[in-house]
């Protein structure tokens, strides 16, 4: 019973890294209409920061704020040379800065000092866990209940940036992002400088996405290279669809049935090698198809702003 809880921790705490880093993309796409197909850039960022400066003796949430910002100024250099191209051209350009990004961390091995290539980053300090003095911060936690306490840390930012963006959505700043992502001309025509909005929202969206690198980076307990393939973006692309884009709140209902498909297939009887993956992904496309079909605006989204996606 005890490790079924434990495990049940783990899954919660996935689901609400999965729920941060779709948010930030959820501001840049649902929100902006910004195409990213390279959102993993920023949590691939975000991770290793939070990695190497935790294992230089920087506090584990001073480590993650600079991490997300490592992740905001990527957006910024992105967003100044970019953000001016049309749609399609953004999103080539964003996956190709993701996956130069991977490239580099995994041929960085060579070197040998800095990200460790493909053998990656196995040992570093988690959040209030151990202590300076190598003790469990909770001594009435055995070690192997770890995931509680990163489950309550996560939930607690999560709660904290959904707050956030909340209060941004419903302030004038979102609803020229709004206006932005529906007809930029109108936007300009009433004397709003677009640019500067689409670049805020990348920045905001690029340093939320290297906040939930830091949690990705804890829950696995090691990094590599491989983490962050082109098809983590995907599925954060999915849960904003199923959730519905420009709701926060949908991204995270999107989260929990993306983490609920992803382990529901793990209870069931043994099948043969490969079969589970096919179904999880059977059940994440005929999700989707019944979502474009019936609900395109997404489970919770709002069936007057699908201009934008006309």
């Amino acid at each position: 019973m005890l490790g079924i809880l434990i495990y049940s921790a783990t899954l919660v705490t996935q689901a609400a890294t999965l729920a941060l880093f779709s948010l930030g993309l959820n501001l840049q796409w649902g929100m902006a209409g910004l195409v990213n197909f390279g959102h993993v850039a920023f949590m691939a960022l975000g991770a290793y920061t939070t990695v190497l400066l935790t294992l230089g003796g920087v506090a584990w949430y001073l480590a993650a704020l600079l991490g997300a910002g490592a992740a905001a100024l990527l957006g910024l250099l992105i967003g100044l040379s970019t953000l001016r191209l049309r749609e399609d051209y953004l999103g080539i350009v964003t996956i190709g800065v993701a996956e130069l990004l991977r490239l580099l961390l995994k041929n960085e091995r060579p070197l040998g000092w800095l990200t460790r290539g493909d053998f990656g980053i196995q040992s570093f300090p988690k959040p209030l866990w151990p202590n300076p003095q190598g003790n469990p911060l909770f001594g009435w936690l055995p070690p192997n209940q770890y995931p509680w306490v990163l489950m309550v840390v996560v939930l607690v930012v999560l709660a904290g940036t959904l707050v956030l963006l909340q209060r941004l959505s419903r302030s004038p700043w979102g609803r020229v992002l709004r206006a932005i992502r529906e007809d930029e001309a109108v936007a300009t025509a009433l004397g709003k400088n677009v640019f500067a909005f689409k670049l805020q929202a990348f920045v905001l969206g690029g340093a939320i996405g290297g906040l939930s690198g830091a949690f990705y980076a804890w829950y696995l307990q090691a990094v590599y290279p491989s983490n962050f393939l082109p098809e983590v973006t995907f599925q954060a692309w999915m849960i904003v669809a199923i959730g519905g884009a420009g709701n926060h709140w949908g991204v995270l209902a999107g989260a929990a049935l993306f983490q609920l498909y992803n382990s529901l297939p793990r209870f069931l009887p043994d099948i043969a090698p490969g079969q589970t993956e096919a179904i999880q992904v059977m059940l994440i496309g005929l999700t989707l198809i019944f979502v474009m079909v019936w609900r395109p605006q997404g489970l919770l989204g709002k069936k007057a702003e699908l201009l934008l996606h006309r």
